[in-house]
């Protein structure tokens, strides 16, 4: 019986990195205490195997990671999307509202990103939906599955996944 040449590919770098202040919230009521973590980046993806025995050049896909951490790295990430903190934009600042308090950032030093939470789950999300806007890269190399991690230390990762249908 033939078998069809796919292959996994873990892309885990130590150059594939951010650096960023956040904190979780866990209710509407609690939350940590604004601090940092150098998150690291993985990709897992399946693709065809071509007939030259690979996929593609890797070149390709670092890069990408690599921009998407670029954009990330060094600031204060801020949830969008949460149901329990709000946001507001006053000259320089951001003021986050949460459970009474008033949180000013600086804008020039913080990303307001599209997730609920500044967690390794929703930053799994977010850059993996970031990396799917390149469907060039994508159909072009006929990637089947796409499992994006990041980690906040060391034994503790989130994932988010994407599979062609």
């Amino acid at each position: 019986m033939p078998v069809k040449a796919y292959t996994c590919i873990e892309i885990s770098k130590e150059d594939l990195k951010f650096s960023g202040a956040h904190f979780t919230i866990f209710s509407a009521t609690e939350r940590e205490r604004l601090h940092g973590h150098n998150f690291k980046v993985s990709l897992l993806l399946t693709a065809d195997v071509g007939d030259n025995g690979m996929c593609f050049s890797y070149v390709e896909i670092k890069t990408r990671l690599r921009k998407l951490c670029a954009q990330l790295d060094e600031y204060t990430l801020l949830p969008a999307d949460s149901p329990f903190m709000q946001i507001r934009s006053e000259g320089a600042q951001y003021i986050a509202e949460f459970n009474g308090e008033q949180i000013p950032f600086l804008v020039s030093d913080t990303l307001v990103l599209p997730v609920r939470n500044t967690t390794v789950e929703e930053f799994a999300r977010y850059l993996l939906e970031q990396l799917l806007r390149d469907a060039p890269f994508i159909e072009g190399n006929e990637i089947r599955e796409l499992i994006m991690k990041v980690s906040s230390g060391p034994g503790q990762w989130g994932s988010a996944s994407w599979s062609r249908d």
